[in-house]
């Protein structure tokens, strides 16, 4: 998941140009999902997921020059963090505004205890690990709850995706 690009009108990468430089990074299988920096790809690449997050920022950089975080996650960990959803109805449904925050490395435990103390009401986060669930209840576009606040919060790069988005890269990787 690349964090902001092709957001207003900035860091702007077309699909297929991403599929491409995704390619000759010699990954397989490679496909987008909408135009908000969505990349499934398959690799025998046996590298840690922080050195192929180096590789492709990198490449990204080079080729369209610019800074994009990216974080990376198995299909595995994408299904790990959709049964985690703390999240529910009163009637155990899930409920629908719900985002995740994908962190680059899992925070500081001093870090995650000081900012599990803020409240903005009505909206809620629960960190899990290398996630942050939230419950936006007037939607992420009027939350505090942002990349931003959390980046600057825990010291991790972070990258935000709807419960929606998160659901159908779980269908696509799976």
């Amino acid at each position: 998941m690349l964090r902001a690009i092709n957001v207003l009108g900035k860091r702007m990468i077309k699909m297929p140009e991403l599929v491409k430089l995704f390619e000759n990074l010699d990954f397989q299988n490679v496909q987008t999902y909408i135009q908000s920096g969505n990349v499934i790809f398959k690799t025998d690449d046996g590298n840690s997921s922080g050195v192929l997050s180096m590789k492709i920022e990198q490449a990204i950089l080079e080729k369209f020059g610019f800074d994009v975080a990216v974080i990376l996650r198995t299909p595995e960990e994408i299904a790990a963090a959709i049964g985690n959803n703390p999240f529910r109805n009163p009637d155990g449904s899930l409920k629908e505004n719900i985002y995740i925050t994908f962190l680059e490395n899992e925070p500081l435990s001093e870090l995650s205890i000081a900012i599990n103390n803020m409240a903005y009401l009505p909206d809620r986060f629960i960190i899990k690990g290398r996630e942050i669930y939230i419950d936006c209840a007037g939607g992420y576009g009027t939350t505090k709850l942002s990349n931003n606040f959390f980046e600057n919060k825990l010291k991790v790069r972070a990258t935000t995706r709807n419960w929606k988005t998160v659901n159908v890269l779980s269908e696509i990787s799976g």
